[in-house]
């Protein structure tokens, strides 16, 4: 498996849920070469594997906008179980109850993955943080340019202060 084409092809896969980073069984099993049954089957004998924060069962209204949404989802539609939804770690714990060289293979990929997002996920913060700070310094930029045009009109519109000028200079 190449990195990058691996790393991009797992992409794909990810999906927030939850404000989670997951991976469904269905595609965990696809990556790890096995049939989703058998996939979800190695789980359910290892249920003390899976905390809740490695894996979670999504409910009929996630299931239904992941189908609205996703076309590569509507074999769910009628499927009467609903997916469940692995997080990073809860990919690595699947993995190893597949026990395959392929699932331990492409869990390292599934990592790197993960990890990759998170990096992109930060540096994409650190942009918003300094477009803000950028506009609050325009913000208060533009209030001093508005302070200076304001003055600079209070100097042109000046009204004159004396009613009767006395004519300056030499009188005839």
């Amino acid at each position: 498996m190449n990195d990058v084409i691996a790393t991009q092809d797992i992409f794909n896969y990810i999906l927030l849920i939850r404000q989670e980073k997951v991976i469904l069984d269905a595609d965990l099993a696809l990556l790890y070469g096995v049939p989703t049954k058998v996939f979800n089957q190695a789980v359910k004998r290892n249920l003390q594997r899976f905390p809740q924060d490695f894996m979670f069962q999504l409910t009929e209204e996630e299931k239904n906008e992941l189908v609205t949404n996703c076309d590569r989802f509507k074999n769910l539609k009628h499927s009467t179980t609903l997916p469940h939804a692995f997080t990073e770690h809860g990919t690595v714990m699947a993995a190893s109850v597949i026990n395959s060289k392929r699932a331990v293979e492409v869990s390292i990929y599934i990592v790197r993955a993960f990890v990759q997002m998170r990096q992109m996920l930060s540096q994409h913060k650190e942009v918003l943080r300094k477009l803000s700070d950028l506009e609050q310094k325009v913000t208060v930029h533009d209030s001093h340019i508005k302070s200076l045009f304001n003055a600079m009109r209070q100097l042109i519109e000046a009204p004159s202060t004396s009613k009767s000028k006395k004519p300056m200079g030499f009188l005839k």
